[in-house]
């Protein structure tokens, strides 16, 4: 099985579908085999890597059992990169697996069967902690916490690591917080920069090094269908999330590094 890590964050409008397409991406660039799940029904990573079609299998195909893993895959034009995109329907699934049983478990156990084609499957979860993050959090390893620099998305952070340690009590004992990355950075601003400080002090090694500044080709790149990595390479954008993923797989690469809990 490969990895397997959520991108999660109860709060919308912070990065997270913009970290999610853009790390992966940047991981499939250097050889990786990645699985990118779509699983918030706005589907915006899966417009985000050019995929427009209506009524493709998609991931609630998936939680519902219509579909196995291989008849969801959705190949992308990016080498390396596999999409489980998005539908308006997941909206549907948060209410019908309620009614199935061991419902937080249906997408682990979906993936089990199909686990190992990849080295890296992530998952961009929708802005709530309902029943589609809640699978994606029992399915992970791991989970990485997009923040954006200003104050109400410090203040919900709280709750979310409390959610996030309560699901590993209850339902996945292997769950760790990878890391939080901070997004939307604007080095001019003193509230990004007090946000920043404070972020580090009380969490320390868990937050990156790496930041993502608040850039107009991040901006610009989901209106073309491209990460930012295509769109403009050269961008101060696209080398923040290169250098974000060199450091993932530098953490990824030492053994007992990866920030506890």
């Amino acid at each position: 099985m490969g990895k397997v890590i959520a991108i999660a964050n109860q709060k919308g409008g912070v990065g997270k579908t913009t970290t999610a397409v853009n790390l992966a991406t940047a991981l499939a660039a250097i050889g990786k085999k990645v699985l990118l799940i779509d699983l918030d029904p706005q589907g915006n990573a899966t417009t985000g890597l050019g995929i427009y079609q209506k009524n493709l299998n998609s991931a609630y195909n998936l939680l519902t059992k219509t579909k196995t893993p291989a008849e969801v895959f959705t190949r992308t034009k990016i080498p390396g990169l596999t999409l489980i995109p998005a539908s308006i329907d997941l909206i549907g699934a948060e209410i019908e697996l309620v009614q199935k049983d061991r419902r937080e478990s249906i997408l682990r156990d979906s993936l089990l069967s199909h686990g190992n084609m990849f080295d890296y499957i992530l998952m961009d979860s929708p802005p709530s902690m309902g029943m589609l993050t809640l699978n994606a959090l029992v399915s992970a390893d791991g989970v990485l916490v997009p923040l954006q620099c200003e104050y109400y998305a410090l203040e919900g952070l709280g709750y979310l690591l409390s959610s996030i340690n309560k699901i590993k009590k209850h339902y996945n004992k292997e769950l760790q917080v990878y890391g939080i990355i901070l997004t939307m950075f604007d080095r001019r601003n003193a509230l990004c920069q007090s946000v920043a400080r404070d972020v580090r002090n009380h969490l320390k090694d868990k937050v990156f090094d790496s930041v993502i500044p608040r850039n107009v080709r991040i901006s610009e790149a989901p209106s073309h269908g491209k990460p930012v990595l295509i769109y403009d390479v050269k961008s101060a954008g696209s080398c923040a999330y290169m250098e974000l993923a060199k450091e993932f797989l530098r953490k990824e690469g030492e053994e007992g590094q990866w920030m506890k809990n």
